[in-house]
C-alpha cells in the first residue's frame, strides 16, 4: 500500500511555525551584534550569557514562578473540575462555572488591572502588604492558568467511567481514598498537561506581570520586553536556544513515557 503524501497545508503550517525558530537557533551562533546579519560561526553569546548573572537571576525568578503558580493552578483547578463534575446541579453552580472561565475570555490588561487595584485596595482598607514582586505574579498567573486546568481536567472527567470508582467502594474504600488511588492515576495525563500549559502561560506573560511585578520580580518576557527599545543582543538568542532545547527535551521525554504506558495497556 502506497503512503499518501503530507498535504500542502501541513507541511506549510509546520514550517510556518518553525522556520523562525530555526533561524533564531541559527543566529545565536552568529559572530556580529547585529541579529539579521551573518558573518561567522561563534560561540561569544553563549559564554556571555553565562557569565550575565542578572540574566540568568531573571530567568530563575521567572522559573520559579511558573512552577508554583502552575502547581497552584493544577490544585485549585483539578478541585474546581471535579466539583463541576461530581456535585451536580448546587447552589450557584452557574456562576461558579461562569466565573471559572471568564479568564479565558477576558483580555489580559483588564485582568493585570483588576489584580493590581485588588492588591492596592487590600493594603488600603484591610491593611493587608501589597508589594508588588513574586507572590502577587504568582496568585495572579494562578488566576489565569486555573482556568485553561478546570476546562482540560472537566473534558477528561466528562468521560470518565463512574463504574471504576463504584467498584472501587464497593471493595471498602472510603470516597476520597476512590479519588486518589482511582481517578487521579487515570486523569493524571490531562492533569499533566494542564500543568506544563500553565507553566508556560506563567513563563510567557508579559501583559498582567507588567502592572505586578517589582524591581526585585523582573521577569523574564518583562526584561526581554524592556530591552526592545535599546536593540537585543544576541544573548537573548542564545538563551533562547537553551529553551528551546530544554523544552524539547522534557516533552520528547514525556511523550515517550505516555508512549510506553499506553503500549503496556494496550498488551494488558
Amino acid at each position: 500500500m502506497l503512503k499518501k503524501k503530507p498535504p500542502f497545508i501541513l507541511v506549510f503550517g509546520y514550517a510556518f511555525l518553525y522556520i523562525p525558530i530555526l533561524f533564531l537557533i541559527v543566529f545565536s551562533f552568529n559572530k556580529s551584534i547585529f541579529p539579521g546579519v551573518w558573518v561567522g560561526f561563534s560561540l561569544k553569546w553563549y559564554r556571555e550569557l553565562f557569565s550575565n548573572t542578572v540574566l540568568w537571576q531573571t530567568v530563575k525568578t521567572s522559573v520559579q514562578i511558573a512552577a508554583i503558580s502552575a502547581t497552584g493552578a493544577v490544585i485549585l483547578g483539578t478541585l474546581g473540575a471535579l466539583a463541576l463534575n461530581r456535585l451536580g446541579n448546587f447552589r450557584g453552580r452557574t456562576l461558579f462555572s461562569m466565573l471559572s472561565s471568564a479568564p479565558l475570555v477576558m483580555p489580559e490588561i483588564i485582568l493585570g488591572i483588576s489584580l493590581l487595584l485588588m492588591f492596592v485596595m487590600g493594603e488600603r482598607l484591610l491593611g493587608i502588604p501589597s508589594k508588588r514582586g513574586v507572590a502577587t505574579v504568582t496568585i495572579a498567573h494562578i488566576t489565569l492558568a486555573m482556568s485553561y486546568v478546570i476546562l482540560i481536567v472537566q473534558s477528561r472527567l466528562s468521560d470518565f467511567d463512574m463504574s471504576l470508582e463504584e467498584a472501587a467502594l464497593d471493595l471498602g474504600a472510603r470516597p476520597f481514598q476512590a479519588v486518589i488511588s482511582v481517578t487521579l492515576p487515570i486523569i493524571a495525563p490531562a492533569i499533566l498537561a494542564s500543568w506544563l500549559l500553565s507553566f508556560a502561560l506563567s513563563l510567557d506573560d508579559v501583559v498582567i506581570a507588567s502592572f505586578l511585578t517589582g524591581a526585585q520580580a523582573t521577569t523574564l518576557p518583562i526584561l526581554i520586553f524592556s530591552s526592545v527599545k535599546l536593540g537585543i543582543t544576541p544573548e537573548i538568542n542564545a538563551l533562547a536556544t537553551i529553551l528551546v532545547g530544554a523544552m524539547s527535551l522534557i516533552i520528547t521525554a514525556i511523550g515517550f513515557v505516555l508512549y510506553r504506558r499506553n503500549t503496556m495497556t494496550r498488551r494488558t
